[in-house]
C-alpha cells in the first residue's frame, strides 16, 4: 500500500467492547465491534476506511483465524489493505482480538 503524502493517523489497539466498555461476546462479535470501533475513530480524525494503508489484527493464542476473517469481511468489506495477523496474549480478560490501523487523514 502506499500512502498519499500527507498527515498519518495511528489508531492504538482496539478491542471488542461496546460504548459501555462491556466485552462482547465471541470471536466474531468481538472483531466485528473492534472494526467498528477503528470505523469511529477514522471518522473522528477526518479519514475513513478506503485511507487505511495497514491493519494490524491481534489474536488471541490457539484462536483459528477463520471467524475472525470472515467478521473482518463482513464490516471491512472486500477493501485492499495491507494486514498482518499475528497470536498474542492478550492484556485483557477475555479479549480475544485487538485491531489496530494506520490510515492518511485526507486533507480538507
Amino acid at each position: 500500500m502506499i500512502a498519499p503524502a500527507g498527515r498519518l493517523l495511528y489508531v492504538g489497539g482496539q478491542n471488542g467492547t461496546d460504548s459501555t466498555g462491556a466485552l462482547r461476546d465471541g470471536l466474531g462479535a468481538q472483531t466485528e465491534q473492534a472494526l467498528r470501533n477503528v470505523l469511529a475513530v477514522l471518522a473522528e480524525a477526518g479519514s475513513s476506511p478506503e485511507y487505511v494503508v495497514k491493519l494490524t489484527i491481534y489474536l488471541a493464542t490457539g484462536i483459528d483465524p477463520g471467524e475472525a476473517y470472515a467478521a473482518t469481511a463482513g464490516v471491512w468489506g472486500d477493501r485492499r489493505t495491507a494486514v498482518t495477523v499475528l497470536a498474542i496474549t492478550p492484556a485483557r480478560a477475555g479479549a480475544l482480538v485487538e485491531i489496530e490501523a494506520v490510515a492518511a487523514v485526507p486533507a480538507g
